[in-house]
């Protein structure tokens, strides 16, 4: 196996607000654990992923999708010698502003907020993490690293349009340490991979379960 450890993103360029650094975790599992013992996350087990999850306790939620696509990322991230740390908070974290009833619940929601600038559940994870999420004294939000703000910004890759997230987040508020056309680390692209091939898997299985079709049905792709 190659060697690809000089690529991977190990030491953080700090915070939007200075803290001081720990001696027992990096700024990465700093991050993570902040996502973990937030509201947002535990809120998630309500949410939907495909099935309202009153239709049964074993279909997956937002929660277990969540915790699916961090195993799979920090997979992924230790084999090819990268930051499975970076890797896992980012997967923790990518979902945080969804709405209920998966994507008809933003489609609706989005056209409800047409005269406010829309909405968009990747931004909704920022303002979470920015401005809602209120903890500390000295700061609004989790204050997360950069290169995890950076990474939820760029969950869908280098953003070109800045005009919605000035309006919901405020390009002051990032204080000019994001460089949107740029790429995201590889660890932040690894969490959008992980995503894709979580929900493309374990909505299959859900569906299979639920009786929607069967695996017959779905014969003519390849993988199958």
């Amino acid at each position: 196996m190659k060697n690809y450890s000089k690529l991977g993103t190990f030491a953080s360029k700090g915070r939007l607000f200075k803290e001081a650094s720990n001696p027992f975790r990096s700024p990465f599992q700093r991050d993570r654990d902040r996502i973990i013992h937030s509201t947002s996350f535990r809120r998630l087990k309500h949410k939907t992923q495909v099935f309202v999850n009153t239709e049964g306790d074993h279909y997956r939620t937002r929660i277990t999708h969540s915790i699916e696509v961090s195993q799979i990322a920090r997979t992924i991230a230790k084999y090819l010698g990268l930051n499975d740390d970076l890797a896992e908070t980012l997967s923790l974290a990518h979902d945080l502003g969804h709405t209920p009833f998966g994507h008809a619940g933003e489609e609706s929601l989005n056209e409800c907020m047409n005269e406010y600038g829309g909405f968009d559940h990747n931004l909704q994870t920022l303002r979470i993490v920015m401005f809602i999420e209120n903890k500390y004294f000295k700061f609004e939000g989790l204050n997360l690293t950069l290169e995890t703000l950076d990474g939820l910004i760029k969950h869908n890759g280098p953003v070109t349009k800045l005009v919605k997230i000035n309006n919901l987040i405020g390009l002051k508020k990032l204080k000019n340490k994001i460089n949107f056309s740029k790429n995201s680390s590889l660890e932040a692209q690894i969490a959008s991979i992980s995503d894709d091939v979580a929900y493309n898997n374990h909505d299959i299985q859900d569906g299979i379960k639920a009786k929607l079709f069967k695996l017959n049905d779905i014969k003519q792709i390849s993988f199958f």
